[in-house]
């Protein structure tokens, strides 16, 4: 008899199960190929670098299939969350501090010490783990591997083989399996393969820009710089034709999809971000917070990123635009009064025809945050410095992408995943999710649908939400489901017991509505259905 003692007393046994052999075979293989790794960033001259490396990415791809099939295919198809939070890595507890240290160490090594990767000053080798993956950057873009290039590939296979452990958990559910599939499809071939096949086509008399065709602006905030517009108008028809795309993305393309899906179709089916979080993530799911307090830190936190890259955007647009306007059609003063009348006109719309939908803080916050670019815009005409908003666009950039591209997406982002959940950047950080957010909120036909009937308040729903929305909340009133932060990943529906929950695309009308609380019998379901 066991004298450990055993914190659970229920019969259904949730405490967390012991690896089994083929598990820790499993887990021993892919330490192997981490620690070949290692091995190398600790500066090992391996005598044959494509081996090793093969040798690397091989064991930790085999050793995750082989836990994974054990772990879910030697039991009946369904959702087992079993004892996560009774796992040290998965309840913040010893390893997953352990984890949280390393993975932000490696964030801040990435993208401050580069060389202590083994990067080398231009001309000469790479040394340590760059090196290592020098063949495979041979291979696909002809040159040397670089840190970007290794955290590329790493993050790759990191989607690819977490995705297919995420596909096997989920494996009865074919909105789950079609979006994993999805995400490493785009990331696999948009973020990693298209753009170092079009570094090697590069010559000395043709070049063609590094693309990401999956990212769009705010995401991409650099892609509106003069040296990459410059870039893509050396690069003639094509460089053109990506430039034209990442503005028609803003304007059209991001709109019109939201508008008919909801956040989703970029946030869960599209963005390497999203991506990782969603297979590498999702043990981590149920660790969001879900408090009032977390709510309203979001709210404000993540709209005023989006404020930041917006200003920092148009500074950095303004700074290299002429004044002659017998040259240049779209000068200084064009494009500021083009920027102040677009961001007018949208705030008069909002504000006019779907005032209702908003909060009294998002009232006062978009209230707040236009009255302070139109003043900023006011100080730069009056004051008469060349600095559109009285500080250098190169600072402004500068800081943006320290504070925002590198410490929050990246170190804060992914670093603690085993800390505040694996969606911590998609909730509090980054502008895109907050743009489209904005979208969903107020014109998508996107909505989780509720049977409060039928909910037995169980708390799975809010528990395993990524995005800390208390699901059960709007589940036990039966109301739909309507928030900017939702990312439509359907976990939630997944997760619950009596199909209370739907995702669904519907017209507009109904969608926010608290006043029909769908208990059983206090709203006539028959009208309801008549009106649809």
């Amino acid at each position: 008899m066991s004298n450990k003692l055993n914190p659970s007393m229920s019969l259904a046994k949730p405490d967390s199960q012991a690896l089994s052999k083929t598990q820790k075979f499993g887990v021993a293989i892919g330490i192997i190929g981490l620690f070949i790794m290692i091995l190398a960033f600790f500066n090992v001259d391996f005598p044959n670098k494509t081996l090793f490396l093969s040798l690397s990415l091989g064991m930790i791809t085999v050793g995750t299939i082989i836990f994974s099939n054990n772990a879910y295919l030697t039991k009946q198809a369904g959702i087992q969350n079993d004892g996560v939070w009774f796992k040290s890595i998965a309840s913040r507890g010893f390893w997953g501090w352990i984890l949280g240290i390393v993975l932000t160490l490696f964030y801040i090594v990435l993208y401050f010490k580069a060389e202590w990767l083994g990067l080398a000053a231009k001309g000469e080798a790479n040394s340590g783990l760059v090196a290592l993956f020098d063949p495979l950057s041979q291979l696909l873009n002809g040159g040397p591997a670089s840190q970007w290039f290794v955290y590329g590939t790493l993050y790759t296979v990191a989607i690819l083989v977490f995705g297919y452990k995420f596909m096997l958990k989920y494996r009865k559910n074919r909105y789950e399996q079609l979006r994993t599939v999805s995400v490493m499809f785009f990331q696999l071939a948009f973020a990693f393969l298209i753009p170092e096949f079009m570094a090697r086509l590069n010559s000395e008399t043709f070049s063609l820009p590094y693309y990401d065709l999956k990212n769009i602006w705010p995401l991409n905030y650099y892609n509106f710089d003069k040296y990459r517009v410059d870039s893509m108008i050396e690069a003639g028809d094509i460089g053109l034709a990506f430039l034209i795309f990442g503005i028609v993305s803003i304007f059209v393309i991001t709109p019109i999809l939201t508008y008919k899906y909801g956040k989703r179709w970029y946030c869960s089916w599209v963005c390497g971000c999203g991506g990782l979080a969603e297979t590498a993530g999702d043990p981590f799911r149920h660790l969001s917070d879900k408090t009032q307090v977390a709510w309203k830190i979001e709210r404000w936190v993540v709209h005023s990123v989006v404020v930041f890259v917006t200003l920092m955007t148009t500074a950095v647009i303004y700074s290299y635009l002429g004044n002659d306007s017998s040259k240049y059609w779209l000068t200084k003063d064009v494009f500021l009064l083009s920027v102040a009348g677009l961001l007018t006109i949208v705030f008069a719309l909002v504000m006019i025809f779907k005032r209702k939908e908003l909060a009294k803080d998002a009232q006062y916050g978009a209230i707040g945050y236009f009255v302070i670019i139109m003043v900023l815009i006011g100080m730069h005409y009056f004051s008469g410095t060349k600095d559109v908003f009285l500080v250098k666009s190169y600072t402004l950039q500068s800081s943006y992408g320290f504070l925002i591209g590198a410490i929050f997406s990246g170190v804060i982002g992914v670093g603690f995943y085993p800390i505040f959940g694996n969606r911590v950047w998609c909730r509090f950080g980054c502008p895109m999710a907050a743009v489209l957010g904005f979208q969903q909120r107020l014109f998508s036909k996107f909505r989780i649908t509720t049977n409060g009937g039928q909910c037995i308040s169980c708390g799975n729903c809010s528990t395993y939400c990524e995005m800390g929305i208390d699901v059960r909340a709007y589940a036990q009133k039966g109301e739909n489901i309507v928030r900017s932060s939702c990312v439509g990943c359907g976990i939630c529906a997944a997760v619950c017991p009596r199909g209370v929950l739907k995702l669904e695309n519907d017209s507009i009308k109904g969608r926010i509505n608290s006043n029909d609380i769908l208990l059983g019998n206090d709203v006539d379901l028959m009208d309801l259905v008549n009106q649809r």
